[in-house]
């Protein structure tokens, strides 16, 4: 079977209300058109992704345990609104916070590409037709490190990152969208041309 194109999508500020640490699954919530943004990319039968850097484990501020519990949470809330997820890729690391195992300079922790090419392996993607979407520019530093396009959502930062941070910017993003639809809908016409 060929390998197939992913979006892969940061969860903070990108698919969720970015609300800081997400410490219990009551305070996570969809943003209001991205579980629509799921369903799109299900039917046009594109790996839908989420890629996310979550070292609120590393510092200690939540568990393990409650990290598995706000992301059953998001894919419940997707569920009950007829959209699934491909894939979901954590990284609880930080390089110079907490205790071992979650202090360590790792591979995964984007902008590193570990988590993209973890995600590649397991479920046949081909990251050269892929797209990744976030609202900060190191969520879309590693698009050119596995020969991704990436666009900015200006939903969670993106909207003052993209207004006061972007000559900055390590990576200049393919795309600007309002929200993760709109970025769903610039991908899929993109792949129609």
């Amino acid at each position: 079977m060929a390998a197939r194109p992913a979006v892969f999508i940061d969860r903070d500020g990108t698919l969720t209300d970015e609300v800081g640490y997400v410490n219990h699954p009551s305070r996570l919530r969809l943003l209001p058109r991205s579980a629509e943004a799921i369903r799109r990319l299900n039917r046009a039968h594109v790996a839908a992704v989420v890629v996310t850097n979550q070292a609120g484990v590393a510092r200690g501020y939540f568990s393990e345990d409650v990290l598995d519990a706000v992301n059953t949470t998001l894919v419940m809330q997707l569920k009950a609104a007829g959209a699934h997820l491909d894939g979901l890729y954590v990284c609880a690391h930080h390089p110079t916070e907490g205790e071992p195992p979650w202090r360590v300079d790792c591979d995964c922790r984007k902008p590193k590409p570990g988590l993209l090419l973890r995600a590649a392996a397991d479920l046949g993607l081909d990251l050269a037709s892929s797209t990744i979407v976030g609202d900060k520019a190191s969520d879309l530093a590693v698009a050119p490190r596995v020969g991704a396009q990436s666009v900015l959502v200006l939903t969670g930062y993106g909207l003052g990152e993209w207004a006061y941070r972007r000559a900055s910017f390590p990576v200049e993003p393919d795309h600007v969208a309002g929200d993760l639809l709109d970025a769903v809908d610039w991908v899929l016409t993109s792949r129609a041309r």
